[in-house]
């Protein structure tokens, strides 16, 4: 059944509902639900954490009566569980409601399960419509589409930086590079992560907190604060190892960032997010581990620690490239958000350079914005 402009006008409202699970749903995605009978709404739901009812279940609940779901349309971003887990099947639940239709924006990305709620669906006599703003319903949940194909969280790293590319002020200043706007654009980034890691080099010199602070609706969340370090030899006394949060801090010494995200990836985290300093953002980039990065750069020319060490890039085809770049002001700083080029695209820019080289008309930074 093909999808119309009232189909796009519910789902949105459904993306509405999900949104208000952000940040709070992980390992779980975070999934609105509208249900629809008549041109009219007869209820709305979201999932609201891990172990509570899913989006469906909730606006099932939320009916006035359960005797008005037959013959329903319900609008669900993201496809119905059709498993059990924490809780039931949600496809049971859709079915002994009597729901007519059921409309979903994207798959579940989980290899496992993805597209199986379909032919259950249907086989129960309900008509199935898929791929309603599916671009938007995906991009709800980074982390658990990046996490539930890979094992591994989706890592963004994130800067606050001056102009020409430092980390630090000049010895005596103010630690704030970034303006206070940015830093409380930062502090909220912080609420959609499962973890935040830094290096040793960082705790040693900063001795940070790391906690969310002044954000409503975030109160309790804490995510994991982890101090990466070669020797293990840590400031027992620091903020991360003493605070109320210490048993939310995690070191590793001596491991690889790979396999530093592949544990914590079995934990369930499905984001981490990189604050620094600039050896670990160097090492991650290298390793080829950054999915994102969220930059704020200030309108300062200091010198000092630069923002990205490592080993960096031999060419340009071997530097990173960024795509869906997008900027904010923030004040007077700006912040950069982008997603870090799969290395199957670099591949292809590669290729394309080597082919066409030798043709005169050839423009490579057309081709560079084709293939992206």
């Amino acid at each position: 059944m093909k999808a119309s402009l009232l189909d796009e006008r519910f789902m949105r409202i459904a993306l509405r509902e999900a949104a208000k699970g952000a940040g709070h749903t992980s390992p779980n995605p975070a999934v609105g639900a509208v249900i629809v009978k008549d041109g009219r709404v007869l209820s709305k739901g979201w999932h609201q954490a891990a172990g509570c009812p899913h989006a469906e279940i909730e606006a099932l609940a939320s009916l006035k009566s359960s005797v008005s779901a037959k013959g329903a349309t319900i609008y669900v971003t993201l496809e119905p569980c059709c498993t059990h887990g924490r809780t039931s099947a949600c496809t049971d639940a859709l079915i002994k409601a009597g729901i007519k239709r059921v409309v979903f924006g994207t798959t579940d990305p989980n290899p496992a399960h993805a597209g199986r709620a379909i032919p259950i669906l249907k086989k129960a006599g309900l008509q199935v419509t898929t791929g309603v703003l599916g671009d938007e319903c995906a991009a709800l949940n980074p982390g658990f589409n990046h996490w539930i194909t890979t094992g591994l969280p989706l890592v963004i790293a994130k800067a606050g930086l001056s102009l020409d590319g430092r980390l630090t002020r000049p010895r005596g200043e103010s630690q704030w590079l970034t303006s206070k706007a940015s830093r409380a654009d930062a502090m909220h980034l912080r609420t959609q992560v499962d973890a935040i890691l830094i290096g040793a080099g960082t705790l040693r010199a900063d001795n940070p907190k790391l906690t969310i602070r002044a954000v409503p609706g975030f109160e309790k969340k804490q995510p994991w604060r982890v101090v990466v370090s070669r020797k293990g030899l840590l400031p027992k006394s620091s903020h991360l190892f003493t605070d109320k949060h210490r048993t939310r801090t995690l070191s590793y010494r001596g491991k690889t960032l790979r396999s530093i995200l592949a544990d914590l990836g079995k934990r369930g985290c499905t984001s981490v997010m990189i604050e620094g300093g600039g050896s670990l953002l160097g090492s991650a980039f290298d390793a080829g581990l950054v999915d994102k990065i969220q930059f704020y750069i200030a309108p300062l020319l200091c010198g000092g620690t630069e923002v990205i060490g490592g080993k960096g890039a031999s060419s340009l085809l071997e530097s990173v490239q960024l795509t869906n770049v997008s900027y904010l002001q923030l004040g007077d700083d700006i912040r950069i958000t982008a997603d870090v080029m799969s290395p199957f695209s670099k591949k292809l820019l590669k290729y394309s350079a080597t082919h066409f080289a030798g043709v005169k008309s050839y423009s490579f930074e057309a081709k560079l914005i084709d293939v992206s």
